[in-house]
């Protein structure tokens, strides 16, 4: 399967999805006629489509594309890794950053790697939850190191437009596994990722 940036659209889906669009801007009271509206539920639906594209590619074969047999063995971190989902409660988004480090146990992955999983997960319906699971999931599995770690910051517009509307708030979510049960090297990285080296 590939894992290429989605750029091309279903015509079939794209027509259903457009069609479904359209019977919305009608029922909550719009014109689609109108101009400004025109091609609303094409866009719409190609947005959403993208949006959602993690449906289409495997995290595995992503990471299993960039192994390589590597003695290093002390933290490797990627940090503010940018991320963008959709809430699966409201269909509304949420975005952040993502950090994540493993300890490497003879292997090492391409860097550029880990910003593609994140992809992978944060482009479906989600809860930011079960997103930092999966991430730390598929690291542990195929790297098999001697320990992963992701933490994720989002900010929810479903907290923010709607609801409680709190526009400051911030939710963190935290995954830990092998080496980063110890405390002393859950600290390190949590201070690695709140400092400023550069």
């Amino acid at each position: 399967m590939s894992y290429n940036k989605f750029e091309e659209y279903n015509l079939e889906t794209t027509q259903e999805i457009k069609d479904k669009y359209l019977s919305i801007l009608t029922e909550i009271g719009e014109d689609p006629q109108r101009e400004g509206l025109l091609k609303t539920p094409e866009r719409a639906s190609k947005a959403m489509q993208f949006l959602t594209h993690g449906y289409e590619l495997d995290a595995e074969e992503i990471l299993k594309s960039a192994l390589f047999n590597e003695d290093y063995s002390e933290m490797v971190i990627v940090k503010d890794i940018e991320l963008y989902s959709l809430c699966e409660h409201h269909i509304l988004p949420f975005f952040g950053k993502a950090h994540i480090a493993y300890i490497p146990n003879g292997k090492i992955v391409g860097l550029s790697k880990l910003p593609r999983i994140v992809d992978v997960f944060a482009r479906r319906l989600q809860v930011q939850e079960r997103l930092t699971d999966q991430i730390v999931n598929v690291i542990d599995k195929v790297l098999q190191p001697r320990g992963v770690a992701v933490v994720i910051e989002a900010s929810h517009m479903c907290m923010m437009m709607r609801g409680v509307q709190k526009q400051n708030s911030v939710t963190t979510t935290s995954g830990f596994r092998g080496a980063f049960k110890n405390v002393e090297t859950r600290l390190e990285f949590l201070k690695l990722i709140d400092s400023k080296l550069h």
